[in-house]
């Protein structure tokens, strides 16, 4: 076990405003995930965090658990600060898509000061089985990622996304068949252990859970569990969504995130 180095990538710029850390799922990269929301987060210096072995972060060379990953990414923000890349008085916020926003729950529960506001988008306190992510770990080391992308292009788009849109889908999958398989296969162990079900209560730092209403991964009562799990949640839904809310409706899911998280 070890934390992973995780490697960030600026998306937008605007040092001296609030800090929103983009993270992404399995099999998708930051940048290919969130750059189309970006325009309508300016109200925020948006920083992507890739996972390990994903888009611009290198690939891990052991197993890491959540809890681990999740120290990965608050060292990456520590490191900008530290750098001057954002400022060390801004609030910061975090906002991740199914692996990303079960990190952001994570986060939430071993960093409860550090992040104003956490947005869990099409995730939840635990997804899937613990057998069928080690069953897709060692699928993916024996015969690589490009072998997940047909079942993920049928699980992450809405129906009709993907002949509408083919360049952000075509984008997202390229992340995916470019992710490093070992890297991909610890991410799956990752997700094979982690459940904070019964912990959701110990979170104080308030919690937006986003739906995608046509996700069958992580369907709409998975938010509305992790809403009303945490001490200070809301849950909402959008609609023409499946399992990538931030590529498939960037505006909808950015003027979500701006609203909760600015309200105060």
């Amino acid at each position: 076990m070890s934390i992973p180095q995780i490697t960030p990538t600026l998306l937008s710029e605007g040092r001296g405003k609030p800090v929103l850390i983009a993270g992404a799922g399995l099999g998708t990269g930051a940048k290919a995930l969130w750059i189309d929301a970006v325009p309508f987060l300016d109200d925020f210096q948006v920083v992507g965090m890739d996972l390990p072995g994903h888009g611009a972060s290198p690939a891990s060379t052991e197993t890491f658990t959540m809890a681990e990953l999740a120290a990965g990414v608050v060292n990456a923000v520590e490191k900008l600060r530290a750098a001057g890349d954002i400022a060390a008085d801004q609030e910061v916020y975090y906002a991740g898509v199914s692996l990303g926003g079960a990190l952001g729950l994570q986060l939430g529960l071993d960093y409860p000061e550090f992040f104003a506001g956490i947005g869990v988008i099409c995730s939840g306190a635990k997804i899937g089985e613990p057998q069928s992510w080690l069953d897709r770990a060692e699928t993916v080391r024996a015969s690589g990622t490009p072998t997940m992308v047909t079942g993920s292009a049928q699980r992450w788009f809405a129906p009709g996304f993907i002949e509408k849109n083919a360049e952000a889908t075509t984008r997202l999958l390229h992340t995916l068949q470019d992710a490093d398989r070992f890297a991909y296969a610890h991410c799956c162990e990752a997700l094979a252990g982690f459940d904070v079900r019964e912990q959701l209560g110990e979170i104080s730092t308030p919690v937006l859970a986003i739906a995608g209403g046509q996700d069958e991964v992580c369907p709409p009562h998975f938010a509305e569990a992790t809403a009303a799990g945490v001490r200070n949640g809301r849950a909402a839904v959008v609609d023409s969504a499946a399992h990538q809310a931030p590529l498939e409706a960037p505006e909808e899911t950015a003027k979500l995130l701006r609203e909760f998280f600015l309200a105060g």
